[in-house]
């Protein structure tokens, strides 16, 4: 697998991912149409031209967290992800808007064997989207349970 392996990471290791994109208007209005948000502040230009401290509509959140932890993929999880157990200290510092290309990168917090599976051990990664200028616009701290390179037999 392409994937890294429970074993492969290391605590502190830092993963500046090569992966960019730039998110388009069609990219947040068909999330958030998708997703039945009908929120202005996503998909109304003239609401957020007249009534927001942005002037423009914002990208919907939860795409900036789906592309931020999707651009990860290649680098990290790729076929050796069994599953995402959770994310928490989620935030967004500052709104993504049309036009702006998300860089992100990964860093890993910690990591333990699971207690009740041989095959598979737990690894908590902080990813972090930046904008083009550098400007932090999500956080998230995820806990991925990771197939193992060599597992261990349960007795």
């Amino acid at each position: 697998m392409a994937g890294l392996y429970y074993e492969d990471f290391e605590v502190g290791a830092v993963y500046r991912h090569a992966l960019s994109r730039t998110v388009t208007e069609a990219d947040n209005m068909l999330f958030s149409n998708m997703t039945l948000n009908p929120q202005p502040l996503h998909i109304d230009r003239h609401f957020c031209e007249r009534h927001t401290e942005w002037g423009q509509p914002i990208v919907n959140s939860l795409f900036t967290l789906g592309l931020l932890i999707g651009i990860s993929v290649n680098d990290l999880t790729i076929g050796t992800t069994v599953g995402n157990l959770g994310m928490k200290e989620t935030r967004f510092p500052h709104p993504l808007f049309h036009g702006d290309t998300v860089y992100a990168s990964t860093k890993v917090v910690a990591k333990r064997e699971s207690r009740s599976r041989g095959d598979v051990g737990l690894v908590e990664l902080e990813h972090t989207a930046v904008n083009q200028d550098d400007v932090v616009v999500a956080v998230t701290l995820r806990t991925a349970m990771m197939k193992k390179r060599h597992p261990t037999v349960d007795v």
